[in-house]
């Protein structure tokens, strides 16, 4: 990790907690002498209020990446003031040069920040988009298992996109399509990587070759779990093990209870630490990650999988680059699944290896904090050149 310990400083932790609780802000303030003006960053507050011990076992990408583009806007020269993205009651009372926001932020300051260099930080895909698959999800579910289940990850609109001057977008071309009709030029930055695991070249792939994985937040149905399940009930020779906080979504979890505790070759984990031992030992013991999730920026369950080698069944909207070594599922059927799987299973040893291989190699050069920090360095540099900040 390249955040230096003066960042959490207990005293510094305790003072911006303080600030936080009181005025929703964090300010960052450079060691330089000489400040060249100050950034909003609407973003996420937690992480420069966590201890250094609590920061590293943070399991998501997030705080990671909020802290490095701090880091990085504080090492030339800026201040920097942070709040969390939906802090929408925040109302300037500092000159900024530059906002970069996630969210909603930007369209609501713009007209309070008329001359601040606004940048869209896009996660996702954009939300109309997102917000029509995952109900598109939910009706496939219902007519096809008789239920209803609540949506989990829908987003509130935003015009972001068109009040932005420039905007990046974690994922593959996927994600920053959505944004097309805005005619903005959008930058693609790669998700970095909190876990990384020794090469899988040894695995032994003809013990593992029928244990498959799934792992994914919040959103289930969004993340195509009940497709996974239906699939693996029939499959009672083939094993697979599913990480996720799935018990906090009671819908569904009751709905799949059968499938998740009573299913002899399913194995429910829950929530984990990607960086545990018990997790290298799941994906130790796999040859496979399924994620046919409907709609994503660039998922950090695919990423990490990659990392442990695991040969990636996604969909497209998974936001992730996984051609030639993996397999990209094209109309979310409980069949083509099953269809993926046993295709997975049957490929040759040395194919399984080689697969497997090229995915942790290709981890390893597309998705790291080292990655993200270069690529989202240079993005930041040239917007600071051509606005003469």
């Amino acid at each position: 990790m390249s955040f230096p310990d003066h960042f959490f400083n207990p005293l510094l932790v305790f003072y911006r907690r303080l600030t936080r609780k009181i005025f929703g802000i964090i300010s960052l303030r450079s060691r330089s002498k000489s400040s060249r003006g100050t950034v909003l960053l609407s973003f996420v507050t937690h992480p420069f209020c966590i201890s250094k011990k609590e920061f590293l076992k943070t399991p998501h990408t997030t705080p990671f990446e909020c802290m490095e583009i701090a880091s990085l806007l504080l090492d030339r020269g800026y201040a920097v003031d942070v709040i969390d993205w939906n802090n929408f009651s925040f109302t300037p009372k500092t000159k900024y040069v530059m906002i970069i926001d996630t969210h909603q932020n930007l369209e609501r300051l713009s007209a309070i920040l008329p001359d601040c260099v606004k940048i869209h930080y896009i996660t996702g895909a954009h939300w109309k988009y997102q917000n029509i698959a995952e109900t598109f999800r939910l009706g496939e579910f219902r007519k096809r298992r008789g239920a209803t289940l609540q949506p989990r990850r829908q987003m509130l609109p935003s015009s972001n996109i068109e009040y932005a001057d420039y905007a990046t977008s974690l994922g593959s071309r996927f994600a920053k399509g959505t944004y097309d009709y805005a005619g903005k030029n959008i930058e693609m930055i790669p998700l970095l990587s909190t876990a990384s695991f020794p090469s899988p070249e040894d695995k032994n792939f003809a013990e593992v070759r029928k244990n498959f994985v799934w792992i994914g937040g919040g959103g289930a149905i969004h993340k195509g779990l009940d497709l996974v399940l239906e699939v693996f009930s029939n499959l009672s020779d083939f094993r697979l093990t599913v990480c996720g906080p799935v018990e906090a979504e009671k819908d569904f979890f009751n709905f799949y209870k059968k499938e998740l505790c009573h299913t002899p070759n399913i194995r429910f984990v829950g929530r984990i630490n990607v960086r545990s031992e018990q997790f290298k030992n799941i994906v130790d013991n796999a040859v496979g990650l399924i994620y046919p999730s409907c709609s994503e920026g660039q998922s950090g369950s695919v990423v990490t999988a990659l990392h442990a080698g695991l040969i990636p069944i996604i969909t497209h909207q998974s936001g992730v680059d996984v051609s030639p070594f993996g397999l990209y599922l094209k109309d979310f059927s409980v069949q083509e699944i099953t269809d993926s799987v046993i295709r997975v299973s049957k490929l040759p040893i040395d194919e399984l290896r080689s697969r497997s291989t090229a995915a942790w190699k290709y981890a390893r050069e597309n998705h790291t904090m080292e990655i993200f920090k270069e690529r989202y360095a240079a993005f930041i540099d040239g917007v600071i050149k051509k606005e003469n900040l």
